[in-house]
């Protein structure tokens, strides 16, 4: 396929400055230098069950709803949503905040079928080039980010894996596949200069960490050997907080940090405090974020911190810790001068700057599953498991008797139980109760439902912006 070009800045009047690293920082052709702020698409061109609400994984979601509807209506259901949940009026919103830059994630199913490896599919791009082009004309430049690749490359639902081991780094087959999908992106935005930079893999985890790195050097090589000027972002390995893989910096290279702070998950206390048994202050929380970007700090390149953002639970108490928590990691970033992207813009209410508000009717539908997700605690990221504690006690307290030498990656034994437990045993049963909610509906009403998540319904979450609008 052809490369693809988008030249148009924000007054349409002329091209964007390409960025590329210099020393510590990024910069444009012209020495001006530029600190990428901005926040992750996460839940569009990747969807995730927290984000919208499904429970499991989204393959899993996507054929319960095909099932249920039928083709026509589920293709009605996707194309809308697609087509509403970022659009010029989104971009607007965060360039208005002050925000230049939109981290993209994308899946690997939207360029290729699993049925037909190495055939690419146009659809993807052309999807990816409309956000592209809105990102261009708001003067907000772009990371594209691979966050599900074929073979899963972390154990974890975002990287749409059913199960709890990932088959990436086992299978040649699977990095083949993913090396060629990035030469054709970087064939296509080799000349886009609202692309900030390519990132190849989102939170990879190699559990023995014996072929992550080789696999960068190659995926590395294959891109700049298509297009030599763009920025690569490089997570390190554990979900982007280890780095000890990589010893001297490559050229134009940023290394990728993700910093979800321990005060700001969904079963934190308040802060400063006591969560999951660590005191945490600022101190804390520095010391952590100093640890995961000695790397960059070490080797004088720039520090981008491509995920991070605390959970927001609906108790005014705790989510006042939680923006003591979000404010206190972007003063310790300021200080630093790193940039960074904050997860996530749109979602149902739990992290979002903008969510579908409570009364929409696609919150409305699937009201009944998401009591029940919660009451089940099965989605791992902002479920508490207070409601299956009965099942997680024994089965933790046999595992850490019988076993007690087991480490399972990429968290250890209570965070496997967790993943086998909440995330599978509970979670694929619920995938029929949520198709179910929307059994009957014809196509005008999917494209209503799907019309929820566009921006002038959804609700804004005022304070969240405002606290980010002063470090902008």
């Amino acid at each position: 396929m052809p490369a693809r070009t988008t030249t148009h800045a924000p007054d349409g009047t002329g091209s964007a400055p390409r960025l590329h690293v210099a020393g510590r920082q990024l910069a444009t052709a012209d020495g001006e230098l530029v600190r990428l702020r901005g926040v992750g698409l996460g839940g569009w061109l990747n969807m995730e069950n927290f984000i919208t609400g499904f429970p499991s994984t989204e393959q899993l979601h996507r054929r319960a709803l095909l099932d249920v509807l039928g083709r026509e209506v589920y293709d009605a259901f996707f194309d809308r949503f697609l087509a509403v949940f970022f659009t010029d009026d989104d971009a607007a919103l965060l360039a208005e905040l002050g925000m230049n830059c939109v981290r993209i994630p994308l899946h690997y199913r939207h360029f290729e079928d699993d049925a037909r490896p190495m055939e690419l599919k146009e659809d993807g791009f052309r999807l990816l080039d409309q956000a592209l082009d809105v990102c261009a004309r708001h003067g907000i430049y772009a990371v594209l980010d691979l966050h599900a690749a074929p073979g899963y490359h972390n154990q974890r639902w975002h990287s749409d894996n059913p199960t709890h081991r990932s088959l990436f780094w086992q299978h040649r087959h699977f990095q083949d596949r993913v090396v060629h999908l990035w030469e054709a992106l970087a064939d296509r935005y080799r000349a886009n200069p609202w692309v900030a930079g390519y990132n190849p893999l989102n939170e990879p985890a190699d559990h023995d960490g014996e072929t992550i790195g080789p696999f960068y050097a190659r995926l590395h090589a294959a891109i700049r050997a298509v297009d030599p000027d763009h920025v690569i972002f490089l997570d390190g390995n554990r979900h982007a907080t280890a780095f000890d893989l990589f010893q001297d910096p490559w050229p134009n290279t940023v290394y990728t940090v993700h910093d979800y702070a321990l005060a700001g998950f969904a079963d934190s206390g308040s802060y400063p405090g006591v969560s999951r048994g660590t005191y945490v202050d600022r101190d804390y929380i520095e010391a952590q974020f100093r640890k995961r970007s000695e790397y960059m700090r070490s080797t004088g390149t720039p520090i981008w911190v491509g995920e991070f953002g605390p959970v927001y639970s609906g108790d005014p108490d705790l989510d006042d810790s939680r923006y003591g928590v979000l404010s206190d990691q972007l003063d310790i970033y300021d200080e630093h001068g790193a940039g960074w992207s904050l997860w996530t813009y749109k979602d149902i209410g739990l992290q979002g700057l903008v969510h579908a508000a409570d009364d929409s009717p696609y919150r409305q539908r699937i009201g009944p599953v998401l009591e029940k997700k919660a009451r089940l605690g099965v989605d791992v990221w902002g479920g508490v498991d207070t409601g299956v504690r009965h099942i997680l006690d024994p089965l933790e307290r046999t595992v850490a008797e019988e076993f007690p030498m087991f480490d399972p990656p990429p968290y250890g034994q209570r965070q496997w139980i967790h993943v086998l437990v909440r995330h599978i045993l509970l979670a694929e049963p619920m995938v029929e109760d949520f198709a179910r909610c929307f059994a009957g509906i014809n196509a005008d009403e999917a494209r209503a439902l799907a019309d929820s998540f566009a921006l002038q319904r959804c609700t804004r979450r005022t304070r969240l912006l405002e606290t980010l609008q002063q470090h902008l």
